[in-house]
């Protein structure tokens, strides 16, 4: 699944949305430490009240919100698997009745707590409908397109939340006219901050992939293992930050420690066409790297003596399977920062090539080239030749 992809489904959690049918919800109440089931209930999404309805649809959307490979994760289902996640999620979205949805995404609870514990209470829900995209956008001369013609699926999406104990308050009532405390007892569900959830399955090429979930690991760069192999038994993954590092670590193999700055400007412009061209050509499958991409994205960053052997040796080096293929979009850096004892610079990766690292006066000092007049406290500098 790509950003937009993601962000479409994300945008239909909405009252009286025309292409999402959230048809039944299924909460599960699990008492900390211990792992049982304290209470659980299951009903048609319509028959909650209207702003009960509005604080699950945020908490959905949250679900379904972070960047992908760092906080949101495409996993891959692993094969010959007894009793697999993949299976009871399959049955349980095509249940016909509402027991048979129950039972199974209780299987699918019993896995969370297996061997998980919390020091606080959670609440998992479960929720299945169906989404639907148009095919193509409506023609305002023709008036055909829209909802003449839509892709249909069926999905399940998890939230796994913690609750919180109310805090002890003063309060004022105003009918008495007096001062009282909150003896409020009842735990509060935190639905602002999913602790994880996934959606089932994923979406490729407005198709439904089985084989493939959407899950959020509830912190950036921080997704539980545990989680991803013993409950919903997928394949291991590596996230954004650590392809960036290994991305990093074969460059310094190859290029060496010390490296002109409008070099490393130009690989992160070579990575970056990749990317671009990829989104303008709108397909679903984002651009990867092998050591082939790398040494021609060195070569055409101006690195000089680099060659196939040179840069495979690095891959091997780095890498230990040699067809794995880094996603490009994770080895470009949102921002780069550069710190000093005098100042902290904070760049894009495509103005790299106006930072320059020199040495004038015996002294060691940081060239940053600007087009604009530089205003400090009001005042305008003024410029001074090197």
């Amino acid at each position: 699944m790509n950003k937009k992809d993601i962000a479409k489904i994300r945008n239909q959690f909405k009252l009286n949305s025309r292409y999402m049918k959230i048809r039944e919800i299924f909460n599960v109440y699990v008492k900390k430490e211990s792992g049982e089931i304290y209470h659980q209930v299951s009903q048609p999404f319509e028959m909650l009240e209207q702003e009960a309805q509005e604080l699950f649809l945020t908490n959905f959307k949250k679900v379904l919100t972070g960047g992908l490979d760092a906080k949101l994760f495409e996993l891959k289902f692993r094969r010959d698997v007894e009793e697999s996640t993949q299976m009871i999620l399959f049955n349980g979205l095509h249940a016909d009745s509402t027991e048979a949805w129950n039972e199974n995404m209780l299987r699918i609870v019993e896995k969370m707590f297996a061997h998980a514990k919390y020091e606080f209470d959670t609440v998992v829900t479960f929720i299945r409908g169906e989404y639907q995209k148009a095919t193509r956008k409506r023609d305002m001369e023709s008036e055909e397109g829209g909802d003449d013609e839509v892709y249909s699926s069926e999905f399940v999406l998890c939230s796994l939340n913690k609750t919180d104990q109310p805090k002890k308050a003063l309060l004022f009532d105003y009918i008495e006219k007096e001062f009282k405390s909150n003896n409020a007892v009842d735990p509060i569900i935190n639905l602002a901050a999913p602790l994880a959830g996934f959606l089932f399955p994923a979406f490729n090429d407005n198709a439904a992939d089985v084989n493939h979930i959407l899950y959020n690991g509830g912190k950036v760069n921080q997704p539980n293992e545990m989680f991803i192999v013993d409950v919903l038994q997928c394949e291991e993954i590596i996230t954004a930050i650590e392809e960036k590092d290994t991305f990093d670590q074969i460059l310094k193999i190859v290029v060496g420690d010390e490296v002109d700055s409008k070099v490393i400007s130009n690989v992160y412009e070579e990575v970056d066409k990749m990317v671009q061209e990829n989104q303008e050509n709108e397909e679903s499958e984002p651009p990867k790297l092998d050591s082939k991409d790398i040494e021609r994205i060195l070569e055409a960053s101006g690195v000089e003596n680099v060659n196939s052997d040179k840069v495979e040796h690095a891959f091997k080096s780095v890498v230990y399977d040699e067809k794995y293929e880094m996603k490009a979009s994770s080895v470009i850096p949102k921002t780069i920062k550069i710190e000093t004892k005098i100042a902290n610079v904070t760049i894009n990766p495509k103005d790299l090539k106006n930072v320059k690292y020199i040495t004038y006066n015996g002294k060691r000092c940081l060239l940053l080239e600007v087009d604009e007049e530089v205003v400090v406290e009001g005042f305008r500098l003024e410029t001074g030749e090197l």
